[in-house]
């Protein structure tokens, strides 16, 4: 990436460089070249913490430094998944946690949510109002881990007449319905769904984890790789959900879960706190704020 990088800064000339906290080389050119970067961070795990493993660590630091000896300042010991100057988290300290000592450049500003393109296929008469909701999705990256979980989840809504209902997002094509109850689909208007649901199960992904919390809806969640196990905890943590572990989730499992997250309200008093701060946290426009400050600051 940093060839890309190096030219799309000399075309530009920006008074500040925001790389993603995955994208390792926007850090390492711009502390190559002198200039003011900033981190932007689409998920919180990769900070409030690493991976906790000395010899994974050993491994991180060394390719690090591989790189920085090529494309960054050879001088620099700074880590360049995160800006020493500004990082902008998308969460809240309600949800993330407090910040390790030595964070004082991370600023919490919530998720970044907008409008999405509408999509008017979605069968939404065949919600029943009266009966509670519960959207179930694994994501855009886990198709191939997704049926027998998503099956067990299906199971677990049968299992409780006219106690729950479930949207299942299943691109995969291999869960059936059943009757009214449960409505599988290729992919959903998540948004949305979201407004009328009542509580998600999901597998811990940072974006569909806040989505739900920006809705004030507790959580299942059943980690599955990356950062997902960091931010179940999280969830868990700020008693916003209940974690489950993926290959061994049952429907009676989950069943059990969902009925915590349905019907005991701790869960969600605890996800509406975390609304609460997401909504006053600003969003995009905070975080522009922080960059225009870090930018005039740079001049």
């Amino acid at each position: 990436m940093a060839p890309g990088v190096r030219a799309g800064v000399g075309e530009f000339r920006p008074d500040v460089l925001v790389a993603d906290q995955q994208a390792v080389a926007g850090g390492l050119v711009a502390e190559r070249l002198g200039l003011v970067w900033a981190t932007s961070a689409t998920t919180t795990a990769g900070f409030t913490s690493l991976s906790g493993l000395p010899e994974v660590d050993a491994w991180i630091a060394g390719r690090i430094g591989e790189l920085r000896r090529r494309i960054g300042d050879p001088r620099s010991t700074a880590d360049p998944r995160l800006s020493d100057r500004l990082v902008l988290a998308f969460s809240t300290e309600a949800l993330a946690g407090p910040v390790p000592p030595g964070g004082g450049q991370v600023r919490f500003v919530g998720p970044s949510l907008t409008a999405r393109p509408a999509t008017g296929d979605f069968p939404w008469h065949r919600l029943d109002p009266r009966t509670p909701t519960v959207l179930i999705t694994l994501g855009t990256a886990n198709a191939e881990v997704a049926p027998r979980f998503l099956a067990a989840c299906a199971q677990a809504v049968r299992g409780r007449p006219d106690r729950a209902q479930a949207v299942i997002v299943d691109p995969t094509g291999t869960v059936p319905e059943f009757a009214d109850r449960v409505l599988v689909r290729p992919h959903v208007p998540q948004l949305a769904v979201l407004e009328r649901c009542d509580a998600v199960i999901c597998h811990g992904g940072h974006n569909t984890v806040c989505e739900a919390l920006w809705h004030g809806l507790p959580l299942v969640v059943a980690p599955i790789r990356d950062d997902q196990p960091a931010v179940a905890a999280q969830v868990t943590d700020a008693g916003a959900g209940v974690r489950v572990r993926f290959n061994r989730a049952t429907a009676d499992v989950l069943g059990t879960a969902l009925d915590t997250v349905l019907h005991e309200p701790g869960c969600r008093e605890a996800a509406g706190r975390v609304r609460a701060s997401f909504r006053a946290a600003g969003g995009a426009a905070a975080a522009a704020a922080h960059l225009e400050a870090l930018a005039a600051g740079a001049k």
